[in-house]
């Protein structure tokens, strides 16, 4: 009988934080990540011992059926997010140490690194499922082709032309980033200028060809739409200062990069992510959507 003093239980639990990082980057929610986690771990708990015994590489195992209930969720996701209200962006994750009410345990926690800035996890959101899974696990993750072709059902081959094809929308779709100070300076620079209600100088801030999203999944006011061009979004966010004349605008870091986050005096009801290639920024979206606020605000 299994103890949470015996050894296999803590090899099998110490899986759980690159389970959570796989899942993160395959669904780009930490919620449905968990939620597949959890049906990873109960499906291992199915199985007959002797079943377990069997299986030579326990985190291969779980790494395998993590990313196949990945897989189910990303081809019935389609449909979700095709009824959505306005736009669907990925959850935004605060600094590891600044999490508020989830576990202190670092086996719950994402590893922030450059896979997981919101730029990255927009491209991913373009590509098909299998192609996610195949270029996530391979170019993220290291997994060779033959276990990725047993995750997806096509060949080792195939899997290799899905995650050339994944990594081409990746190129197609970015641009270098500034380095982080950079990054902070522009970010620094245009709350300054946002705060201030300094058009031209968020103007000067911001790429002629900026885009701007807004997800409030219909549980908050945000922009159905996006909107584009300098000029346009620096309009848009000063009368959306006036707007918010009470909110607190303060500096954090969302996943992994220099952020924003908009406090009402109670809660945070906005967290803001960049992208800032050549000095200014090309990308901004806001995460309004209070059930993707959960490790920015629940206490």
């Amino acid at each position: 009988m299994t103890t949470p003093s015996d050894p296999s239980l803590a090899e099998i639990m110490s899986e759980r934080r690159q389970l959570i990082n796989v899942a993160y980057r395959l669904l780009g929610s930490l919620a449905e990540a968990e939620d597949a986690v959890q049906e990873t771990y109960a499906r291992w708990y199915a199985l007959t011992p002797r079943q377990r015994d069997d299986i030579e590489s326990p985190g291969a195992w779980l790494t395998t059926v993590t990313s196949r209930i990945c897989l189910d969720q990303l081809n019935s996701a389609r449909a979700r997010r095709e009824r959505y209200v306005g736009q669907w962006i990925p959850e935004p994750l605060p600094e590891p140490t600044e999490w508020v009410g989830v576990p202190a345990d670092p086996a719950d926690r994402v590893t922030l690194d450059e896979s997981v800035s919101m730029a990255f996890l927009v491209v991913l959101e373009s590509m098909t499922p299998a192609e996610r899974v195949a270029f996530v696990l391979h170019d993220v993750f290291g997994y060779p082709f033959g276990e990725i072709a047993g995750i997806v059902g096509r060949t080792p081959a195939a899997c290799r032309q899905l995650a050339s094809s994944g990594r081409r929308r990746v190129r197609a779709a970015r641009s270098a980033a500034a380095p982080t100070d950079r990054q902070l300076a522009v970010v620094r620079e245009f709350k300054n200028a946002w705060q201030t209600n300094d058009i031209a100088a968020l103007v000067a801030l911001l790429d002629p060809d900026v885009t701007f999203a807004a997800d409030g999944g219909g549980l908050a006011p945000a922009a159905l739409e996006p909107i584009e061009g300098a000029e346009q979004i620096a309009r848009y966010l000063a009368d959306l200062a006036i707007r918010a004349a009470g909110m607190t605008i303060l500096e954090r870091t969302v996943n992994g990069q220099p952020g924003l986050i908009a406090h009402d005096g109670r809660t945070i009801v906005t967290v803001f992510a960049f992208d800032v290639t050549g000095g200014h920024i090309s990308h901004i979206w806001a995460v309004r959507n209070p059930d993707k606020l959960r490790p920015w605000t629940s206490g």
